[in-house]
C-alpha cells in the first residue's frame, strides 16, 4: 500500500539526490531506522521564521536554567 504525501522542492532535491537507485521509501526508513527525527529527512522550512526564533530562545533560556540549576547542587 503507498500513499501520496507532500514535500517541498527543495527536500525533494535532497532526497532525490541522497536515493540513487533506491525508493524514496528506502531513503527514509533508512533515516527512521539510524534514530534520526523526522525532520532531519523532511529539512528546513518547517517552521516560520518567527516561530523558529521563539522555539530557539525558549531553548536558550531553559538551557540557562539546567545549567544553573546544576551549579547550584553541585556547590
Amino acid at each position: 500500500m503507498s500513499k501520496n504525501i507532500s514535500i517541498s522542492d527543495d527536500v525533494y532535491r535532497e532526497l532525490k539526490r541522497e536515493k540513487g537507485d533506491r525508493s524514496f521509501s528506502d531513503v527514509i526508513r533508512d533515516h527512521l531506522e539510524e534514530r534520526r527525527k523526522l525532520a532531519d529527512v523532511t529539512g528546513t522550512g518547517v517552521l516560520d521564521r518567527e516561530t523558529h526564533d521563539d522555539v530557539k530562545d525558549d531553548i536558550e533560556q531553559l538551557s540557562r536554567g539546567t545549567i544553573s540549576r546544576m551549579d547550584d547542587e553541585t556547590l
